[in-house]
C-alpha cells in the first residue's frame, strides 16, 4: 500500500573498510510494524542495523527511514562493557543525549522521559545501580529503556531475548507491543523462530544478500527455519 513503508532501503551495498558484507540489498519494511531480520551468524543482520542506524554508510544503494530524528538503537547488553562506572539511571538518560546533545544539561522534560522509560521497563528501582551489577534480564531491560528515552519512530534491536528467561522475553515483547501500537516501527534481529513468527515482516539474509521478505508464515519455510539456527 502506498504510504504503507516505514524503511526502504534500494541496492544497498555496505561493510568494513575493503569488505562487503551487504550486496545489492533492496526491501520495504512497514511502517508501525515489527519486522524480524534472520539468518545464518556471519549473513549480514548486525551490519544491515548499522545502516538503518546510520553507523555504517552503504557504498552504494539509499535508505529512507521515518521521522526526521536519529533511530533508537538497542544494543546487546555484553556489548557494554562492565567497566563502565555508570548508573542504570544514567544509562537510560543518555538516550536523551539524542535530542539534547552529550554536554547540555537535561531538563526536568527529560528526566520525566527517563523516568517513565524506566518505569514501563521496571527498572526504576534500580536507578541508583550500577549496570555492572544487574543481571542480563536487568540489563538488558536498562537497555531497552535507554533507546525509548530516545523516543524515535524507528527503533532497531540487536537480539534484544537472547539468554534471557521467558518472563524477561514476556516483558520486553509487552512493551515493543506496546510501542508498535503508539506507530513506532520496530526492527529487530533473532536467531529465535519463534520470534520472528511473532513478527509482522521478515527478512532472511544468507551471505549478504536477501533471499526472502515478507509474512513470517511465508519466509520462515521448514529449510530456513533450519538455515536460521545454523551457526553459519
Amino acid at each position: 500500500m502506498e504510504g504503507s513503508d516505514g524503511v526502504v532501503l534500494r541496492d544497498v551495498t555496505a561493510g568494513y573498510g575493503r569488505t562487503t558484507v551487504l550486496r545489492g540489498l533492496s526491501a520495504r519494511l512497514p511502517r508501525a510494524g515489527v519486522t524480524a531480520v534472520v539468518g545464518p551468524n556471519g549473513s549480514g543482520k548486525s551490519t544491515l542495523l548499522g545502516v538503518l542506524a546510520g553507523t555504517i554508510r552503504p557504498a552504494r544503494g539509499t535508505v529512507e527511514r521515518p521521522g526526521p530524528e536519529r533511530p533508537g538503537l538497542v544494543v546487546q547488553r555484553d556489548a557494554v562493557s562492565d567497566t563502565l562506572p555508570i548508573t542504570v539511571r544514567e544509562t537510560v538518560a543518555m538516550g536523551r543525549w539524542a535530542a539534547r546533545g552529550p554536554w547540555r544539561r537535561l531538563t526536568a522534560h527529560d528526566w520525566s522521559i527517563v523516568a517513565s522509560c524506566m518505569a514501563a521497563l521496571e527498572v526504576s528501582s534500580l536507578a541508583a545501580r550500577r549496570l555492572s551489577t544487574l543481571s542480563g534480564g536487568q540489563r538488558q531491560r536498562v537497555l531497552l529503556a535507554q533507546g525509548l528515552a530516545q523516543q524515535p519512530s524507528l527503533l532497531l534491536l540487536d537480539e534484544p531475548t537472547t539468554g534471557l528467561d521467558a518472563d524477561a522475553r514476556r516483558h520486553i515483547a509487552a512493551v515493543l507491543d506496546r510501542e508498535r501500537a503508539r506507530g513506532v516501527t520496530i526492527v529487530h534481529v533473532t536467531h529465535d523462530p519463534d520470534e520472528a513468527g511473532r513478527a509482522d515482516h521478515c527478512l532472511l539474509l544468507h551471505e549478504g544478500r536477501l533471499v526472502a521478505q515478507g509474512p513470517p508464515a511465508s519466509v520462515l519455510r521448514p529449510a530456513a527455519a533450519a538455515e536460521l539456527r545454523a551457526p553459519g
